[in-house]
């Protein structure tokens, strides 16, 4: 196939979709983007100016007159991209544990994920862009010329995870990383669906370099 301009990637919670997107994009000189930024951006904005997170109207209104935009990195501090809020860049702030705490609440109003699919939208029609996430083939880009639906099993995705908490120091016994995953899924059973003309890639066992080089062998016309 020709070489898409734009590649949405979908998948479950642990399914390895951030680690894949930000290598693919790298790979293909890229930007890769995490659309879950936007919804971090629009929590810190509502942080800083005082609008109460328990209130849809409030919060609504916020995400309507802000202006998100995600652009490759503009500082060598180990960023993957830079986020920025009204200008401001805040692709540091977004990871403060006030934002952690309130990001799931505030994108739970539908006007929110409305209004940050018209924002996503935008960056990705731009092409040449790797985009993360959830209903990304489904939503956000159905028309993305290639569309990736990471697959693993539970038991590998908590093994992943558990692994993944142990290096940030929150040794989480296994059992209830893979508890909290299986509750994840039930989550977000409505969004846990691959586009139809998705590729299906399970990854249980595959290194994330190997999957981008089956991707890439998968673009030249090289994989089954």
């Amino acid at each position: 196939m020709q070489q898409p301009l734009v590649i949405a990637i979908d998948g479950p919670a642990g399914a390895g979709k951030s680690t894949l997107g930000a290598l693919l994009a790298d790979r293909l000189g890229y930007l890769y983007f995490d659309t879950g930024v936007m919804y971090r951006a629009l929590t810190l904005a509502a942080l800083q100016e005082g609008v109460d997170l328990a209130v849809p109207e409030e919060v609504e209104d916020l995400a309507a007159r802000i202006v998100i935009e995600v652009a490759p990195p503009r500082e060598a501090d180990g960023r993957q991209y830079t986020v920025l809020a009204d200008g401001v860049d805040v692709t540091w702030a977004i990871r403060s544990p006030e934002v952690e705490r309130g990001v799931s609440l505030a994108a739970r109003y539908p006007g929110v994920r409305r209004e940050m699919v018209r924002q996503q939208q935008a960056i990705g029609r731009r092409g040449r862009v790797v985009m993360v996430g959830r209903d990304i083939g489904t939503v956000v880009m159905p028309d993305a010329p290639l569309k990736i639906y990471l697959e693993a099993s539970l038991d590998e995705r908590a093994r992943r995870r558990a692994i993944e908490r142990r290096q940030q120091r929150d040794p989480r016994p296994l059992d209830e990383v893979r508890f909290d995953l299986a509750r994840r899924d039930d989550m977000d059973q409505h969004v846990l669906r691959p586009a139809a003309d998705a590729v299906m890639l399970k990854n249980d066992g595959l290194s994330p370099e190997a999957e981008v080089d089956w991707i890439m062998d998968y673009i030249a016309g090289r994989a089954g």
